[in-house]
């Protein structure tokens, strides 16, 4: 009988540390905290708008399916906000575009970038977080070195400066 190598399945997540320290690295936190406020402005701006445009075409489908497309309305604003998250902060970039506008960046807490489906459950657990605890929630930024919120946190996300960014803070 063959012995199968285990050694490859073992998990390393123990092993690691935290990719980005704010006392060796404060460049990457430098005025985080306000810029993150700004870019959910910008990315809110443009969900709505999307979902406006997306609206218009549910209301044709409506019109074409005698109003059981208007049954869509419910889900237009999630599924859009859900979808442009994904796409966005899940991308090559690891940024939606209000982080990029603002100079800002998501990645692991152990350095990697984002992937869709963590972008995703970030985006859920953060409007289920604010529905659910209050928008209180997000005071525990002010309170960790990191300036991470309480979903990043669940999730395992951080939210930096970009290198460009860092690198103006840094001189």
């Amino acid at each position: 009988m063959n012995s199968l190598d285990t050694s490859r399945f073992q998990d390393t997540a123990g092993e690691r540390e935290f990719a980005y320290d704010p006392d060796t690295q404060p460049e990457l936190f430098e005025g985080v905290r306000s810029r993150r406020f700004l870019a959910f402005l910008i990315d809110a701006t443009i969900i709505l708008i999307l979902t406006f445009i997306v609206g218009v075409f549910v209301f044709l489908l409506g019109i074409l399916t005698l109003g059981f497309g208007w049954l869509l309305y419910g889900g237009i604003f999630p599924a859009v906000a859900l979808i442009y998250t994904a796409m966005t902060a899940g991308g090559p970039n690891s940024a939606t575009i209000g982080m990029r506008t603002m100079g800002l960046e998501m990645r692991t807490w152990y350095g990697t970038k984002m992937y869709h489906l963590l972008a995703a459950m970030h985006a859920l657990v953060f409007y289920f977080s604010i529905s659910i605890l209050t928008p209180f929630v997000l005071l525990v930024c002010l309170f960790n070195g990191r300036k991470r919120c309480l979903h990043d946190m669940l999730m395992g996300t951080i939210v930096i400066n970009s290198r460009n960014q860092a690198e103006a803070y840094g001189n």
